[in-house]
């Protein structure tokens, strides 16, 4: 049968006989083998770091902050809806919390008791090479001067 077909893919004009049997495609059963520890290493994660931003100009904001007052950079109110961590605009009065009437405007300060602040959290913004140590254990430092960095090359492939 095989010497009158053009391809030779399994298909309808198969009989039975010619086909694999369907438990050579099963998963094999049994425990699995042990993990390799010795495999690549993770890479290092990134810090995270949770502050309070402005809602206008997204600075982060000191922890000894004082909400009734403004932002240091814009000047722009601090203790005000969209501030707030029940800030929601697609709630009724924009606030997820049961408010008894809606605040006109969101960015001005306002006298509302369940002022809660926002809090994000973000990556940590801190250079990687500030005091940080590498993979190795040792000190990683930025070259002051061009002079620096040459010498700091050159030594690599000193004869020891």
């Amino acid at each position: 049968m095989d010497s009158d077909r053009k391809y030779k893919q399994n298909g309808y004009m198969d009989s039975e006989r010619d086909r694999a049997p369907r438990d050579q495609f099963q998963k094999p059963k049994g425990p699995r083998p042990p993990i390799d520890v010795t495999g690549p290493r993770l890479p290092r994660m990134v810090q995270s770091v949770t502050a309070s931003r402005c809602w206008n100009c997204a600075i982060t904001l000191p922890a000894d902050i004082d909400f009734k007052g403004t932002c240091p950079k814009c000047n722009s109110q601090l203790h005000c809806c969209k501030q707030c961590a029940h800030f929601e605009p697609s709630t009724r009065f924009q606030c997820l919390k049961p408010i008894p009437a809606r605040i006109a405007y969101k960015d001005q300060s306002n006298e509302c008791e369940l002022f809660k602040p926002r809090v994000t959290v973000a990556r940590d913004s801190a250079s990687p090479n500030s005091g940080a140590a590498n993979y190795n254990g040792a000190k990683v430092y930025e070259p002051r001067s061009p002079n620096d960095a040459r010498a700091a090359f050159d030594s690599l492939f000193k004869n020891k």
